[in-house]
């Protein structure tokens, strides 16, 4: 049985993992035979928002602590990753990406990346096993791996961004997978369409499968 890393961001789409797509993307490897762990970076949010109103609260949570109400408990922190445990890495989009994971929703193309979520995908590519990213999530492959082939829907903003870090955006609709073959880099665009439940579902399990497909 084929075993996935699952990597978040929090909980809830505008400061965490965006939740649909996080659990869309458990159901979607458990569907097709394969097993999954749960990890987080021990970190506090960059902020936290209130879903309700949309604003900025004054609270502070945790990154690890917030994940786990998605992982229902079953999670680990990022820096206990190691790739030899596991056949590929999975990112669901999310707010909480751009903000927790690296901080892309402040600098833009000037991001940087969290120091354990580069190690985790740098040691995940370094085994020749392959990444998949959800939603907002490619920028990070982006910055690490620089010319990717990669998708972040249709949204010109996040595409220039991409492509001044030197990948190669390609456009895509609900439900498609961009592959590139020599980084084993897997992406689908989610939530950066304008999108309901059944489209981020479809996305969701063409990663999943795609990836897969590319460890028979």
């Amino acid at each position: 049985m084929k075993k996935f890393a699952v990597v978040l961001a929090g909980c809830g789409v505008y400061d965490g993992a965006e939740i649909h797509e996080a659990t869309l993307s458990l159901w979607a490897i458990m569907k097709h035979g394969a097993e999954y762990e749960v990890f987080a970076p021990d970190k506090p949010q960059m902020h936290v928002v209130n879903h309700l109103t949309g604003q900025v609260s004054g609270e502070t949570r945790n990154v690890l602590v917030e994940s786990a109400r998605i992982a229902r408990g079953r999670i680990r922190p990022l820096e206990d990753y190691d790739p030899a445990g596991f056949d590929a890495l999975l990112m669901p989009g999310g707010f909480g990406v751009a903000k927790n994971l690296c901080d892309f929703a402040v600098k833009g193309d000037a991001m940087s990346v969290d120091p354990q979520v580069e190690r985790a995908l740098r040691a995940t590519a370094a085994a020749g096993k392959p990444i998949g990213a959800l939603c907002i999530a490619p920028v990070i492959l982006s910055r690490l791996f620089g010319e990717v082939r990669l998708t972040l829907g249709q949204d010109p903003g996040a595409a220039s961004a991409v492509e001044r870090m030197g990948s190669r955006h390609v456009m895509t609709t609900h439900g498609d997978v961009v592959t590139d073959e020599r980084h084993k880099i897997f992406t689908t665009p989610c939530y950066m369409l304008d999108a309901n439940i059944l489209q981020i579902a479809e996305g969701a399990e063409n990663i999943v499968k795609a990836i897969l497909a590319s460890l028979r």
